[in-house]
């Protein structure tokens, strides 16, 4: 996720972690949210159309009605749980090819999980219940819809030396106010791996992932760490190696070897900047002082050495920095140097580069051994006669397969990760 113009006690500490503080308008019994950015573009045609032709339509028309019959927020939390949780599994269930498709939009497509998701967020906030309802549960209750209709809160790794447990990440469509079109394979990805498993000559891996948004104030309030943190910690469930994924440049994989403390501001989905050292929330578990580069332990030389499919993939050490003692920021091909500070990582200085460097950083402060870091996929693009999003159409088959070809490389490479891990 780099746009062109930047270059996305353990167990007691982690029910430390505040719950994320998801803005919201003042709100009460009596009075609706105005919607979101994200929500409001939700009306425009691709969207609706996106909707239909998946069949996820019915989510947000069904979940409202669910919410207009509960009598109290203990209630409409356990509504909003149930039905995030069935939003995420309809949406993986959709992409591996389990029940039927709901509509002739390609099965491999995580657009309609992040649209459906905005038609249950916009359906939350327009709620009027009847019975009192504090702001901040309102709040409370929009962060359990996201964490579990994005799979934060699902993250089933199973226990025994016999298996090995690998996490992925992925993110939502973003820059949809220039194409409202888009995708991002790397939520594709997400919801193509959850829950598989993947047999090497070492050793049987099982899979598990989650997506996130692309949105720096959930990122500040640790949505991050509190997926992950669970599964870092000691115990029979840790994680063996971990790989987060983005959308990166086109016509290329790249494992980004390094990651920086800098957000350069670029606007996100509810299109805010944040120009700032990146923020790590009270109550995670960090070094300190926080450093201002971390590095991958991704096998990053097998990766780019096997032949994991059609596009090249790159071992991506540039970074942007500002050498000690000096003020203006250069561009170093080969990695930082000696107390420098950051401006960009491998992944640019967008919420692709942050995702990683906060996965690194709760590493390295857990004690975690094990293989991790972020990998850029290629940009997904439409076909040729489709690439202006005015007149475009929301897919065509050069899109259907370039998207299928990233997904078949990412697990390649994941292949890769697992064959290596102990």
């Amino acid at each position: 996720m780099r746009p062109i113009c930047t270059l996305v006690a353990v167990a007691a500490v982690s029910l430390a972690i505040a719950a994320p503080a998801v803005a919201a308008p003042q709100t009460t019994a009596a009075s609706a949210a105005t919607p979101t950015v994200e929500e409001q573009r939700l009306d425009q045609a691709a969207p609706q159309e996106i909707l239909r032709r998946s069949g996820f339509d019915d989510v947000a028309p069904d979940f409202a009605r669910a919410l207009a019959d509960t009598h109290s927020a203990a209630e409409a939390e356990r509504v909003i749980t149930r039905d995030g949780r069935a939003l995420w599994r309809r949406a993986v269930d959709r992409v591996q090819g389990r029940g039927p498709a709901g509509g002739d939009l390609s099965r491999g497509d995580d657009r309609p999980l992040y649209w459906a998701r905005l038609g249950m967020t916009r359906a939350l906030g327009q709620w009027q219940p009847g019975f009192p309802l504090t702001d901040a549960r309102r709040a409370a209750l929009l962060a359990a819809l996201e964490r579990t209709s994005r799979g934060q809160d699902s993250l089933d790794l199973p226990a025994g030396t016999k298996i090995k447990r690998i996490v992925v990440t992925g993110f939502d469509p973003f820059q949809l106010d220039a194409d409202v079109r888009r995708s991002n394979p790397s939520g594709t990805a997400a919801l193509a791996l959850d829950g598989t498993t993947i047999r090497t000559d070492s050793g049987t891996a099982r899979v598990e992932t989650a997506v996130f948004p692309v949105r720096w104030a959930d990122f500040a309030d640790g949505t991050v760490e509190r997926t992950l943190l669970p599964s870092f910690g000691p115990g029979p469930r840790r994680v063996d190696a971990f790989m987060t994924v983005s959308q990166g440049r086109a016509g290329r994989f790249d494992v980004e070897r390094t990651n920086g403390a800098w957000r350069g501001g670029y606007p996100d989905n509810a299109n805010v900047s944040r120009t700032e050292t990146v923020p790590i929330p009270a109550g995670v578990p960090t070094p300190s002082p926080q450093p201002q580069w971390t590095t991958t332990t991704l096998p990053y030389e097998k990766i780019v050495a096997a032949a994991t499919g059609p596009v090249p993939v790159y071992d991506h050490t540039e970074v942007t920095e500002i050498p000690a003692g000096a003020t203006t920021p250069v561009v170093r091909p080969d990695g930082p140097t000696a107390g420098s500070t950051a401006r960009a990582g491998g992944g640019g200085d967008y919420l692709s580069n942050e995702i990683a460097y906060r996965a690194t950083l709760l590493r390295d402060a857990v004690g975690l051994k094990a293989p991790g870091g972020h990998l850029h996929t290629p940009v997904l693009q439409f076909g040729a006669g489709n690439t202006d999003p005015a007149t475009g159409q929301v897919t065509d088959p050069d899109f259907v397969r370039n998207r299928e070809a990233i997904t078949a490389q990412v697990r390649s490479v994941l292949t890769v990760v697992a064959t290596t891990t102990r």
